[in-house]
């Protein structure tokens, strides 16, 4: 099953408030609405794009090791996979399909890494939830995906969802703002240049792994 397969058969099951999810209709309307109007505001094409150059960053491991884009891209094409955090299913979906294709990045030269604006312990929790050979680095404040162009702050409505929903993300993240980053994915080349990406505003879109490897294999041969 591909990976948006499986994000829509969860999607489909979560919104028909099927168990154990329960979600009753006004929370998925305002869900919906949220996600409309970041799509009409335009934010994800100001998102840096293939062709682009991908700002150098370094950011902790969930063990407080600082992790360097220009060192891993030393070693050869790096995959980044930017996620809202564990307590979004859609992104640990995710997160299982990349570890999945792990070996063929592996095969090409590649580095993968995933970021999210969780605190360290939190990005612990991901990588054992979902068995992972990959880091997560954390990006506190999404000042990291803020330069990619990604990072948008929850209308006031949603805040209110979120809360009334025990989803504190001042408490997910370690920062008081409540901001997210778009879920997106690139591919960055030794040269720091984007070779691609997919951003999108709707959270239950994601690309799969494999749409990456044209771009990883034109990487590696030129």
């Amino acid at each position: 099953m591909t990976l948006q397969a499986r994000l829509d058969a969860f999607k489909a099951d979560f919104e028909a408030g099927k168990p154990p999810y329960n979600v009753p209709p006004s929370v998925i309307e305002t869900m919906h609405r949220a996600t409309a109007e970041l799509i009409e505001s335009g934010a994800a094409t100001r998102a840096l794009k293939a062709g682009d150059a991908a700002p150098a960053f370094t950011l902790k491991d969930p063990d407080g090791h600082p992790v360097s884009s220009s060192d891993l891209l030393a070693k050869g094409p790096l995959v980044v996979s930017f996620y809202r955090g564990i307590w979004c299913p859609y992104c640990n979906m995710e997160l299982q399909a990349l570890q999945a294709a792990l070996p063929e990045f592996q095969k090409l030269g590649a580095s993968l890494i995933a970021i999210s604006p969780q605190t360290a312990a939190n990005s612990r929790k991901s990588v054992r939830q979902n068995a992972l050979g990959f880091p997560i680095l954390s990006d506190t404040h999404n000042d990291v995906a803020a330069a990619f162009g990604l990072r948008f702050e929850l209308p006031v409505y949603l805040v209110e969802l979120y809360k009334s929903l025990k989803n504190d993300l001042p408490t997910f993240n370690g920062d008081p703002s409540w901001t997210l980053p778009m879920p997106a994915r690139y591919v960055i080349g030794q040269d720091g240049t984007i070779l691609y990406a997919e951003v999108n505003p709707d959270y239950t879109r994601r690309p799969e792994p494999e749409d990456m490897l044209p771009a990883l294999r034109g990487a590696v041969a030129t």
